[in-house]
């Protein structure tokens, strides 16, 4: 059955959209990100225009992660305290990355950057992800490496502004998290990303964060932000289908709740080495599909 897509002016199984918004929801569930990174690509391979996969995509990101947010609620495993102050980040590097996206999509050039930002950053991040996953998959049964880890100072504890994070057990300054926030905020409107990919890794082996109550957290922040770059993006760039997300919507709910109950059965570093695996995979195949030559030739000739 195919669904016309008003905005993005293509048709496209419906089916084929249930099931790309049950599977993103399902990922989102496991691993605590918002499951842009995946969703946007796929996207792009079923012909739907980067500048609309971008701008659409938050409809489902914001409802497998207020689902997913919703699990982590009753299990106690979200840090409001460092939530809030990564969220009031988001919301600045978004109204930020949306006037970038803006002025980027004026001269014709937010399909390739698009493209080029996700093969760069998701090669350079899951490659770093998978090196410190498999270290610590490694040592996992070396409980005196854990205890000392437990008592490193990193940089960050050096810092003015110090906040008391109760649910994480830190004490840290609260620049670094305003700060990943806006890095987050501005690759979510620029790149159609929930940015979990890279806040997770950021919550654990920056800010020091137990695992337990990184993935809730994240989601936490994800939801409340991506929620605002979306309508800034339906605004500002009229970029919004919502045929498109509401149809990936009712997938995502249903498989982030399936994903949540699969996520609580695995090991913390089973979980880091699964998601630098997908981070890879999806970078691997934008590359390939950048560089590969298009199976129909296009001529400026008469």
């Amino acid at each position: 059955m195919q669904s016309y897509l008003p905005i993005a002016e293509v048709s496209v199984s419906v089916f084929l959209l249930l099931g790309l918004g049950t599977t993103v929801g399902i990922l989102s569930g496991i691993f605590g990100v918002g499951g842009g990174f995946i969703l946007t690509p796929l996207l792009f391979m079923i012909g739907i225009p980067p500048a609309v996969a971008v701008g659409t995509q938050g409809t489902l990101i914001v409802a497998s992660s207020f689902s997913g947010m919703l699990a982590h609620l009753r299990r106690k495993s979200v840090d409001y305290r460092m939530g809030s102050v990564l969220l009031a980040g988001g919301l600045v590097g978004s109204a930020i990355g949306v006037q970038i996206f803006k002025v980027l999509e004026r001269i014709g050039q937010v399909d390739l950057l698009v493209k080029l930002s996700y093969v760069l950053l998701l090669g350079v991040v899951g490659g770093l992800m998978l090196i410190e996953a498999l270290a610590a998959f490694r040592r996992r049964n070396q409980a005196h490496h854990r205890r000392a880890a437990r008592k490193h100072h990193s940089w960050v504890h050096g810092w003015p502004l110090k906040v008391k994070f109760r649910t994480s057990k830190l004490y840290i300054s609260a620049i670094p998290p305003f700060g990943i926030g806006i890095m987050v905020g501005v690759l979510s409107a620029i790149m159609g990303v929930g940015g979990g990919f890279l806040m997770l890794p950021a919550m654990i082996y920056i800010l020091g964060m137990p695992t337990k109550v990184v993935v809730g957290t994240s989601l936490f922040q994800i939801t409340f932000m991506l929620s605002f770059t979306t309508v800034l993006h339906a605004v500002e760039n009229q970029t919004v289908d919502i045929v498109l997300g509401f149809i990936l919507l009712v997938g995502g709910v249903i498989g982030a709740q399936i994903g949540t109950r699969i996520g609580v059965k695995l090991k913390a570093d089973t979980l880091r080495i699964l998601l630098a695996l997908l981070v890879l995979s999806i970078s691997i195949k934008l590359a390939f599909d950048l560089v590969l030559t298009p199976s129909e030739l296009f001529s400026l000739a008469n």
